[in-house]
Parts: C-alpha cells; structure tokens; sequence
C-alpha cells in the first residue's frame, strides 16, 4: 500500500482544523482515515466560507484544505446505534483522532479506558484548546484566541502597540502538526510494548512550543521581546526592503553575507555601527534607511539577480496565486490534483513531506481507503479529493464487516 503508514487504520472523530490537519497528514502518509461526521451538516467547516464553490456554490474550499485522502461516514454518536458502530470502528482501528472539549469524549461514553477496553493497541490522539487539565483545561479555544493567549499575536505586527494575527491559523496548523507527529512516535513504540497510548497537545502548547529564541530571550534573557514589523528581532539585516517597484526580502545571517550586501550597495562594512550584527541590531532605523536609499535606484528584478550572483539569501514576496503557478513550488509535489465527485479534476496544496521510494522516483505518502487503495510499486502516490458527507458510508461498512470476519 501506497506510503509508509500503509497498514494504519485512523478513527477521525475530529472536525474544524487542527484534528482534520493531523488526520490528513496521516493519510498523506498513506492511511486509511475514516471521517466520522454527524449526519446533520458534518464537520462545521463545511459550512465556512467563502469562498464556496461547486454548481450550488455549497462546497467550503476551507474544508477542501484539510480532508484530503480521507473517506466519510455519517453517524451520530448519541444514539445506541451511533455508539455501537463506533465501537466496532475502534476496535479495528490503530489510531483514534479527536478535538472535543475536555470530558465530552467521555460524556459520550468513551472515555480513555472504554477505548483501550474495546482495543489495548489503540493510539488516542486528543487535541484540546489549553489542555486537558490545569486551572484553564476546560476552555473553549480556536486558533486566534489562542495565539493571543500564548504571545504570538504580541511578536507580530508593525510594532508593539499593533498586535496582529499571523495570516493562517498556525495554532490549528501546528497543533495538527505536533499531533502526527505524536501518534508515529506512539505506533513506533508500539511496536515494541504491543500497547497504545494517549498523545494529548492544545492550541496552547503549540505556539508556545515554537517560541524558539523569543521564549529563551525571556527565559534567560530577562527580556521581553515584541513585535518588530518585517525585520528579524535578533539579526541584521533580515527583513523586508523597499526598492524601486516595490519590495524584497534580504536575510544577511552572518558577517560574510553582510559584507557582500554592503558591497553591491556601496555601503562601508567597517563603518563601526555597522561592523558587527550585534551593532547593526542597534542602529537598525539607520541601516534600513540607507539600505532602502541605495534600493531605490533599480527594480525588483536587478536586486534579486544582483544578490543571487553574490549568493546572498534574498527573495520575493509572492501572493498565493503566485506561489502557486511557481516552477519550484510544483516541483516539490505541493500541488496535487485529485477527482472530486462535483468539482471534477481540482488542484489542492499538496503533503510537505517526501520519501525516496527505491522502486520509482521520490514522492509524498499517498492516500488509503476500503475503496480505491493502490499498490506501493514505485508509482507516483494518488491523492484523493476530500469527501462529501456521508459518500463512504456503505463502502465503509463492507469494509469493516469484512475485517470482523
């Protein structure tokens, strides 16, 4: 079976992001995810837009972006019906998604002990928004009040009195990201106590978890650090410049890069505000004005290919639809076309992982499902479309009975 995770049956009981994220990048890695959505609407995402796509202008290109290589079943979890189905899911499966509010899983009659009852090999990845003890464990969250919560929104922004959000819903993101990565670390072991666990993240722990050197600036440093626009905290110059038609990006890291910028700029390197990183940090207002005094003479196009000469790290800002129609972008397997069931042949960002396969050319995990799984012969991975609500449901059962007998 297509992808590394070939063999691996997911639960998904999630919906939103960050639990649909995670699941996806299980089946990106060649799972076979179950979707479980209520049969009244399903996942709310659905219903988030716009943009809205489709004949009826019904379908959420949000929930395209997190239910790839996914198939859907409906069942309401509240009824005996609904609670027995999900049972017998459990105990076929090896891996258990979920982002329900601390204590609703249990309400619903399946706390963490049901679950390893009904199977002791079961891993049980719960996402929550703050986690799932502590004075605050039982808080609602989503993705912006969370990066609010855990300082994110106060390191981004012109400045300090501006906080903004970062334009994705990196909570989500990385909690989903945190969360696989998590339930391989759990199947991996595994495979060595033949039992499950529960992995547990929060929107919380993973923004905080990639505070990196602004978390070890305060930690250690005493300091506070806040927002600083479009310029590194700690290095210069690293940041965005103005020029003639617009703007760039240059990131001089270190002193030999600095050199050459200073060089095609015409500024002197030795200048004693300037000699060191730890210096140029200092008069950073003044460096930037005569960065941007010396931009200003040429195009966008002349600077980049002037910086790439001298191997300095340095790069447009692209818009998405940019990004997008980028050589290297596609080159890289982040696009993705699959063959939804109304939108016809649609193109999605695709895994951002790869694996070197010995039989064929590198390429991401690929998808799984009771219906349209392909051999792993070194052939490029196929991507399925995310589901409708409730397409799986038959193919699904025919599956699981057959897995019973």
């Amino acid at each position: 079976m297509v992808g590394p995770l070939g063999d691996i049956v997911v639960l998904d009981l999630s919906r939103a992001l960050a639990g649909p994220h995670a699941a996806q990048m299980l089946g990106d890695l060649g799972a076979l995810v179950i979707k479980v959505e209520h049969p009244d609407g399903g996942d709310e995402s659905r219903g988030w837009g716009p943009p809205f796509v489709g004949p009826d202008h019904d379908i959420s290109t949000y929930f395209l972006a997190a239910n790839r290589n996914k198939q859907s079943i409906t069942v309401d979890m509240k009824t005996p019906e609904g609670k027995e189905l999900i049972e017998r899911l459990v105990r076929q499966s090896d891996v258990l998604v979920e982002n329900f509010r601390s204590g609703v899983l249990d309400r619903l009659g399946f706390p963490v002990e049901r679950l390893h009852e009904l199977n002791p090999r079961l891993v049980v990845l719960s996402i929550t928004g703050f986690g799932h003890d502590g004075p605050e464990g039982g808080r609602p969250g989503y993705d912006q009040i969370a990066q609010g919560e855990a300082g994110l929104m106060s390191l981004t922004g012109p400045s300090p009195d501006e906080p903004y959000r970062v334009g994705a819903s990196v909570a989500d993101l990385l909690a989903g990201i945190h969360g696989a990565y998590g339930v391989a670390a759990a199947l991996y072991e595994r495979e060595h106590t033949g039992r499950g666990r529960v992995v547990r993240t929060s929107l919380l722990a993973a923004v905080t978890g990639v505070h990196s050197y602004h978390g070890t600036a305060w930690t250690v440093g005493g300091t506070v650090p806040h927002a600083s626009g479009n310029h590194h905290a700690s290095i210069t110059p690293y940041g965005a410049f103005r020029c003639a038609d617009g703007m760039l990006q240059i990131a001089a890291a270190n002193d030999g890069q600095w050199r050459k910028v200073a060089a095609l700029l015409g500024i002197d390197p030795d200048r004693p505000e300037y000699a060191t990183n730890r210096a140029r940090r200092a008069h950073r207002d003044r460096l930037v004005a005569e960065m941007e005094s010396a931009l200003a003479a040429h195009d966008r196009g002349h600077w980049l290919a002037r910086l790439g000469e001298a191997g300095v790290p340095a790069g447009a800002i692209r818009t998405l639809d940019e990004v997008y129609a980028w050589p290297q972008t596609r080159s890289q397997g982040l696009v993705v076309e699959v063959e939804h069931p109304v939108l016809g042949r649609i193109e999605l960002p695709g895994p951002p992982l790869r694996f070197d396969d010995p039989g064929g050319p590198a390429g991401p995990g690929g998808p799984g499902g009771p219906s349209g799984r392909e051999e792993g012969t070194g052939e490029k991975p196929v991507h399925t479309a995310p589901p409708a609500l409730g397409q799986d449901t038959e193919s699904v059962l025919a599956w699981l009975e057959e897995r019973e007998r």
